[in-house]
């Protein structure tokens, strides 16, 4: 019997179906394995890269993964290395890879206005950027990139000090679709720069905002309204001018917010927090409140019987609370879904209150009871505190914090 050559009975489409139904990236290596020609379409249809290379390697890379939408060139901050990637490689990413959705720079420290240029001018597809901490970046080069990726829903910005309201403005004007916007740390951006960014982009449901300095209520307002039906994340740790009258905006209109971060707002009281878990009482997943230090036992007592889905709630150093929190919840006829629970430097709370928490919720995975002088280990082990197998106490600091509050 004659013996049958795969590659002469198979098409490259079916072999590239076959590739399809290979779920694992180290399966997909190994049919690029078996010869060129299945090198050849492994390659083409490669989506996903992770890499660190100089222009020269990147051509070539451009010439192998000509399909590929998603490229990953970011540095750790504890082992990115100076230039790395620079304004000639982001010139060969623009050229080389047109089909390219999402990039991925974060903390590149070499890129400047001029590679943001070429980004702009030669991938008009991109629809995810991350550029956080690359810290030579300017209002003239991200605008490059709003012009020219009008398509972007995704853009982070973290720690990029020398970013104004003008990127704002050239958001607002060219990327209507825009969904996600991270601005962490970026201190010259304003109320004003707010507002011209949702006259023209209505559909943001994630905006990080925490420690800008200069954003108050009339900013976040602003914001509250006009993507009411969208937001679902807001982050405005730190931000010291924001107060009541945003939390009130917010629960006013946006009823689906799932994630709140207002750590460090210091203004903030009882009352708006009341009717912002009122209006968001089926939504709110996600909150923290660290360092609010005019919160006290009936909001959050409030929250914790109001809000039913809630999954994780931070009240760090609000030195007033008590073990009067937990005492309504033994009215609740459900179970509590709280994952994640931050009491940290609240000296008043003991372990009668969580003992009170315990009685109510079964899901909790994270406590943290640091600086707390009536809940240590011992004292808990002497009243038999039973915590949930999967749960996991922070005495002392030893243990790594969940980042769903960060």
């Amino acid at each position: 019997m004659a013996s049958i050559c795969i590659n002469e009975k198979l098409t490259d489409d079916e072999l590239r179906s076959i590739l399809s139904k290979l779920e694992n990236d180290k399966d997909k290596e190994i049919f690029g394995l078996v010869c060129k020609r299945w090198l050849g379409l492994q390659s083409n249809e490669r989506k996903r890269l992770a890499a660190r290379a100089g222009p020269h390697m990147l051509q070539k890379m451009a010439a192998r993964f000509s399909r590929l939408i998603d490229l990953d060139l970011s540095q750790s901050v504890s082992r990115s290395f100076y230039p790395g990637v620079t304004d000639s490689d982001l010139a060969v990413i623009a050229d080389g890879f047109r089909c390219l959705k999402v990039l991925n720079l974060q903390n590149c420290k070499g890129i400047s206005d001029k590679g943001m240029s070429s980004i702009g001018g030669g991938l008009s597809s991109l629809q995810s950027l991350n550029v956080s901490y690359c810290r030579k970046l300017t209002d003239k080069g991200l605008s490059a990139v709003a012009e020219g990726s009008q398509g972007l829903r995704s853009l982070h910005l973290d720690g990029c000090k020398f970013v104004t309201d003008e990127v704002l403005k050239a958001l607002s004007k060219n990327c209507p679709n825009l969904e996600e916007l991270g601005l962490q740390g970026c201190t010259s951006i304003t109320d004003c720069g707010l507002a011209d960014l949702v006259s023209g982009c209505r559909q943001i449901h994630f905006l990080d905002i925490n420690k800008c300095s200069n954003v108050g209520d009339s900013g976040v307002s602003t914001v509250s309204e006009a993507c009411s039906s969208f937001l679902r994340t807001l982050k405005l740790m730190d931000c010291f001018r924001v107060g009541n009258k945003s939390i009130l905006s917010l629960a006013r209109f946006c009823k689906n917010l799932e994630t709140l971060i207002i750590g460090g707002c210091r203004d903030i009281s009882d009352e708006s927090i009341k009717s912002l878990a009122t209006s968001c009482q089926s939504s709110l997943k996600n909150l923290r409140m660290d360092w609010c230090l005019n919160i006290s036992n009936s909001s959050i007592s409030f929250i914790l019987t109001k809000c039913r889905n809630l999954e994780a709630l931070d009240i760090g150093c609000c030195g007033e609370v008590t073990d009067a929190v937990f005492h309504g919840l033994g009215a609740m006829e459900t179970e509590m879904r709280l994952k994640v629970l931050k009491i940290s430097n609240c000296p008043k709370i003991t372990v009668t209150g969580i003992g009170m928490l315990l009685d109510k919720c079964n899901s909790l995975e994270y406590l943290d009871v640091r600086s707390c002088p009536h809940m240590t280990k011992s004292g808990c082990d002497e009243v038999g505190l039973q915590f949930p197998d999967c749960c996991k106490v922070n005495f002392n600091g030893s243990l790594n914090e969940p980042d769903v509050l960060l």
